[in-house]
């Protein structure tokens, strides 16, 4: 299907190309849960947003109770949210009270729509050491124990242990200090390590907060949690994963959201994005994991690339006949070399080259990487064509022409002149490694939108559309600046 774009947007891609889109205005997200198609996040102050791609985010969730920092998880069939009515200091005090409450759905459209009665599960004095608020919550995929943290600065973070079927706080259950200097604290399992992930400085101060997202990891659930240089978190320790980036500012509330095998997400806020008036803002990048350590990865932005098959090193070219360059010999049987300043080589342009290339349609191969034009792949993100949880869409086309990379209907790719077709738009995500799976947004031919196929190296010169695997280098691509 054909579309048209209007020059507003294709003015505001380099803004828009790293941020959510619509009007993704968050403070203290929840993370990110999948109710029959859409993406949810849930905020301070009660409400939230919704996404139909989970780029494209607009207000229109809904929780009663308000309160702060919410956190919501599916269990069976059903939706538990987790909030703090009071504490952190709101009001002027630190007596706080935290609840759980369960819905079947999160559509607010739904018949089935209707939140149970919110159950307090721990509260804070506002004289102890501590302060109920900022609650993060992990079901524990090898024991099916629910768990959840919570905490600020004002005193410790504690974790106590809930019961999945009710949502009810498990009978006898001791709540324990694990970590200090930090809030809004989250836990996540992988690869048998527990995590805590904390926000680490000051909030609330628009473009002067100094929001990060700090980690340490236990073997138990219950800690010590510990960074990467040997300090405990009950002790101030705590490794930077997440810090500020390309004008966004104050990272804070992480979540962690499994897309796929290998694709995963990190969602948080921006304390202030610098580009939208220093508003607090729903933020969505890439989880990468390096030696079992977390941090944020990037949406490719606006350049010229070389993309490289993780396979062998080939990169993605045009099948074209390869023009020599002119240029005087060097080497050791010169031996007037040595007298001789050198002289740079000019990189081959495309209007030295672009006559010898067929006309139509040309085919795409790999090969070594050798500075050339047919090599150059310009790849520009268009956020008003949408996108998915991963980032927005992209249009990958040789560098300096019309040719765009295009996916057939017999599950080939080749390069066709631009016409703003579906299946010249690509999903480019990075990868938990930090590789990138590039995918068709649609085959000709195939119903829906494509969630299978991706750019596949067959062969070691032969791309071609397969099945994604994870486990295979095959599917596996880098990206590389060439600007």
């Amino acid at each position: 299907m054909k579309k048209l774009y209007s020059i507003l947007a294709a003015l505001t891609l380099s803004v828009a190309a790293n941020a959510q889109v619509g009007a993704p205005y968050i403070h203290d997200p929840s993370t990110l849960a999948e109710c029959d198609g859409k993406w949810y996040t849930f905020g301070t102050g009660g409400g939230g947003l919704i996404s139909e791609n989970g780029w494209t985010w607009n207000s229109g969730a809904e929780r009663p109770g308000g309160g702060a920092a919410p956190d919501i998880i599916k269990i069976g069939d059903r939706y538990l949210c987790i909030y703090g009515a009071t504490g952190g200091g709101l009001g002027g005090g630190h007596s706080g009270r935290i609840l759980t409450m369960w819905n079947k759905t999160l559509d607010p459209k739904s018949p089935d729509f209707k939140w149970s009665e919110a159950v307090e599960v721990c509260n804070s004095d506002g004289m102890e050491d501590q302060d109920a608020i900022d609650p993060g919550i992990l079901l524990d995929p090898t024991t099916g124990r629910l768990w959840v943290s919570y905490g600020t600065y004002f005193g410790t973070i504690r974790l106590i242990e809930l019961d999945p079927k009710t949502g009810f706080r498990v009978n006898g259950n001791k709540e324990k200090d694990i970590a200090i200097d930090c809030e809004a604290t989250d836990l996540i399992y992988r690869n048998g390590w527990y995590y805590l992930l904390g926000t680490h400085g000051t909030c609330c101060d628009g473009v002067n907060s100094t929001y990060n997202i700090v980690v340490g990891r236990s073997r138990s659930v219950e800690g010590p949690y510990i960074d990467n240089v040997g300090r405990d978190m009950y002790h101030g320790g705590g490794r930077m994963a997440i810090g500020a980036r390309n004008r966004r500012a104050g990272a804070g509330h992480f979540g962690r959201t499994i897309v796929d095998e290998g694709v995963e997400v990190a969602s948080f806020h921006w304390e202030a994005d610098f580009d939208l008036g220093g508003r607090s803002t729903l933020a969505i990048l890439p989880l990468l994991w390096k030696n079992d350590w977390p941090y944020a990865g990037e949406q490719i932005s606006d350049g010229v690339y070389e993309i490289e098959s993780e396979r062998r090193g080939y990169s993605l070219e045009l099948a074209v006949d390869f023009v020599r360059m002119q240029t005087a010999r060097q080497g050791w049987f010169n031996r007037n070399q040595a007298q001789e300043a050198p002289k740079p080589v000019a990189n081959q342009t495309l209007a030295e080259v672009e006559g010898t290339w067929p006309k139509g349609d040309v085919a795409v191969r790999c090969g070594d990487y050798m500075f050339r034009p047919h090599q150059r792949w310009q790849v520009t993100p268009v956020p008003e064509r949408g996108g998915t949880i991963c980032g927005p869409l992209y249009v990958v086309k040789i560098a300096g022409t019309n040719r765009a990379l295009t996916a057939t209907d017999n599950l080939e790719v080749t390069t066709k002149d631009f016409a703003d077709l579906d299946e010249q738009l690509w999903r480019i995500e990075q990868l938990t490694d930090g590789t990138y799976r590039i995918m068709p947004y649609v085959i000709p031919g195939q119903q829906g939108k494509n969630q299978k196929y991706c750019l596949y190296s067959a062969a070691d010169s032969t791309p071609t559309l397969a099945v994604y695997d994870f486990n295979s280098d095959n599917s596996k691509w880098n990206l590389k600046d060439k600007q």
